[in-house]
């Protein structure tokens, strides 16, 4: 059988993984600079920034986007 996630680098990853890695490799503030979002500049902690991803699509888009960005160039 043909699978047809295998090319989607974000099929399986969940969005707590995303964030943990993003912030282990940019770090809340260089995440706050790429992305301008209250939860990155604002007290930021995974708990915080998990909730208002996932109530705000057009945030979550953006990390995701930047997510892929970071697997590109490793």
């Amino acid at each position: 059988m043909d699978n047809p996630h295998k090319n989607n680098p974000m099929h399986g990853v969940k969005l707590v993984q995303i964030l943990e890695e993003l912030e282990a490799h940019y770090g809340w503030d260089e995440l706050d600079k790429r992305i301008r979002i209250n939860c990155f500049n604002n007290n930021p902690s995974i708990k915080s920034c998990l909730k208002f991803l996932r109530r705000t699509p057009w945030a979550r888009t953006k990390v995701e986007a930047l997510y892929l960005e970071l697997l590109k160039s490793n």
